[in-house]
């Protein structure tokens, strides 16, 4: 197991001067490795960060940041299509970054909540299948995983829960297409942590470890015994 950082912890949004002292700031602080977000494409130089990150010995992995215009099951068609776009851009920058996950909510826009009827919610699905078949097939090519993240309640209506989360990826049914598991909405969604991680089982590819108030871990109330 490796352990890292993602450097929303520190500053918002990155060019190549936060990536040259946040990927120093990494290792000196003893990690193995560096999640950057990748908020607008082209922000930094993606080779020029590489670079970076091997002289240091970091691993790496990219966070996709879903907006209002990315967004895979959009009623709108053209959100959808720059939503795969987006994605599509992520993995190209995961591959010159040498990094092996490309990380985040990769479905929706952080904060759309919708009512939705269980045909409805079946229609999204299976439009989200779709496109991550064809994504993961996109990343698979390049030596990437995509590590989809349920989400709490408060920041999405669509895939909150471990469960939901195992359904599409068996759905997708790729081996480029896994999980990525946050405690910090966990905390807020499951009944039991242990029980939700233990479900997922291989599925899993990433965790995002941090308190029930966004904290390090050890410092609020998650049941780290379960997660364990």
């Amino acid at each position: 197991m490796q352990i890292g950082v993602n450097t929303w912890v520190w500053t918002s949004p990155l060019n190549d001067d936060e990536v040259r002292h946040m990927t120093a700031h990494v290792r000196a602080l003893g990690f193995d490795w560096i999640e950057l977000p990748i908020e607008t494409p082209g922000e930094f130089d993606y080779a020029r960060a590489a670079d970076t990150i091997r002289a240091h010995g970091l691993g790496v992995s990219v966070c996709a940041a879903m907006g209002p215009d990315r967004d895979l099951i959009h009623p709108d068609e053209p959100i959808r299509a720059n939503g795969v776009a987006y994605v599509r851009h992520c993995i190209d920058a995961a591959q010159t970054l040498g990094a092996t996950n490309v990380v985040g909510p990769l479905y929706s826009a952080v904060g759309r909540t919708w009512q939705a009827t269980p045909d409805e919610r079946e229609r999204d699905l299976e439009l989200l299948v779709s496109h991550l078949r064809g994504l993961a097939a996109y990343a698979d090519a390049r030596g990437v995983v995509l590590c989809v993240e349920p989400l709490n309640r408060f920041e999405t209506s669509f895939l909150n829960t471990t469960a939901q989360a195992i359904e599409l990826i068996d759905r997708v049914s790729h081996p480029a297409c896994r999980l990525l598991l946050d405690t910090f909405h966990m905390n807020i969604e499951e009944r039991s942590l242990g029980d939700a991680i233990r479900a997922a089982g291989r599925r899993v590819q990433h965790i995002h470890a941090c308190e029930n108030d966004r904290g390090a871990p050890g410092s609020g109330h998650v049941p780290w015994d379960d997660v364990a």
